[in-house]
């Protein structure tokens, strides 16, 4: 049997039996599709996610008052916490490698300007934020540094408070009561979005030292530190934990490194990928036992064509491959079709959901084919060894 024989062969079967086909390739297409799009939804989530937490950089290291440890009893006097301080933040400053400093405290409170009242988030933060965050002035200019614990009435604000309270005018020199104290407006925000469910437009930015007396507290909420690219995350870690640490008498604090935060946070979302691209592989398994199913049909009921082959010459390994073939045929198309689907559905959810972040992994896309033709290799195997093997005049007897 030459090579076109068997291709010709091959495809008049799977038309012959068309809609036996078409069922056949739809057990498989319904599992790549499923693959696909839990996959595209999947990694979507984990481009998203992993987006919103590196837009403010990998060489940031948070650090927030109380250490996060689990101890086996009370650990009493010792156990006392310290609070982080302005001067604490500004200590960190004689770090070499060291490139911004942000101290943070963040409530909310009323802003009232020009008859106009509303709640709002209120930041309060030091002059190197803009830097430190990766966040950037749109009009004006960002607050002053002056000195930190006597820092002027300046407020900064986000776009959508200014279009809110300023709109049409130029807020710039105008004043704004931020919990019923005075301040004045330098600067406007560039737009930036929510991030994790926080806007950051509806936020007013005033000095660190004036949040801390706004909102009562006796010490910041987190100090926001960015170092220099080229230097050892461990070095860091280790010079602000000993500055810290000889000013607090203990490591009362924990440092939450962005770069650590992002690879644990990425393995996780990778697990989750795989996790889901797996439970739609198991309608792939499906859709290999209808190949089975089908192949083993097809043998019995073309039993005395393969007798007839066998009688003409054709070889035990000719007609193994010619059902392999028509099996591998059927797993490819449904394949194809199934990839068409589920990027299909999964454009057409993001269509529907605009929020709904999808991105088809490509590399899954051609890993979920390669299974598909995979599987119904597999699954022809055990059909096809059956037809190759029967006796000729046995097969030319059936009916």
């Amino acid at each position: 049997m030459l090579f076109p024989d068997l291709i010709r062969l091959t495809t008049s079967s799977f038309l012959s039996y068309r809609v036996r086909s078409f069922l056949t390739g739809l057990g498989i297409a319904v599992g790549i599709a499923a693959v696909i799009l839990l996959t595209s939804i999947g990694e979507g989530l984990h481009q998203f996610v992993l987006a919103e937490f590196s837009q403010f950089g990998t060489n940031l290291i948070g650090i927030q008052p109380g250490k996060k440890q689990t101890h086996g009893a009370s650990v009493g006097m010792l156990g006392s916490v310290r609070p982080l301080s302005i001067e604490d933040a500004e200590a960190l400053r004689r770090l070499p490698y060291v490139e911004y400093i942000s101290p943070s405290v963040t409530g909310n409170a009323k802003v009232r300007a020009g008859g106009k009242t509303r709640r709002t988030i209120v930041s309060g933060v030091g002059p190197e934020m803009p830097q430190a965050l990766r966040m950037y002035v749109q009009t004006g200019s960002f607050l002053p540094d002056d000195d930190p614990t006597q820092a002027r009435a300046f407020v900064v604000l986000g776009a959508k408070i200014r279009q809110e309270l300023f709109a049409g005018q130029n807020p710039l020199g105008s004043y704004l009561r931020v919990g019923g104290q005075r301040y004045r407006v330098i600067g406007v925000m560039e737009p930036k979005g929510q991030v994790l469910g926080f806007d950051l437009d509806d936020t007013v930015y005033i000095p660190a030292a004036r949040a801390m007396e706004l909102f009562n507290r006796a010490g910041l909420m987190e100090i926001h530190v960015t170092y220099r690219p080229s230097a050892e995350l461990e070095q860091v870690e280790a010079g602000i934990r000993g500055i810290l640490t000889a000013r607090h008498g203990s490591e009362d604090f924990t440092l939450v490194p962005q770069e650590k935060a992002l690879e644990v946070l990425g393995s996780v979302l990778d697990v989750i990928t795989f996790a889901v691209g797996a439970l739609g592989g198991i309608s792939l398994l499906v859709g290999g036992v209808g190949i089975l199913t089908i192949m083993t049909m097809a043998v019995t009921e073309r039993t005395s064509e393969i007798g007839l082959l066998r009688a003409l010459g054709a070889r035990e390994r000719q007609v193994l491959a010619l059902f392999l073939g028509e099996a591998m045929l059927l797993s490819a198309l449904g394949g194809l079709a199934g990839l068409a689907l589920g990027v299909g559905i999964a454009q057409g959810l993001h269509l529907l959901f605009p929020a709904l972040p999808v991105h088809t992994p490509w590399l899954f896309a051609v890993l979920a084919e390669l299974s598909a033709v995979t599987i119904g290799l597999a699954a022809g195997v055990a059909p096809a060894m059956r037809a190759a093997r029967l006796d000729p005049v046995e097969a030319l007897h059936a009916e």
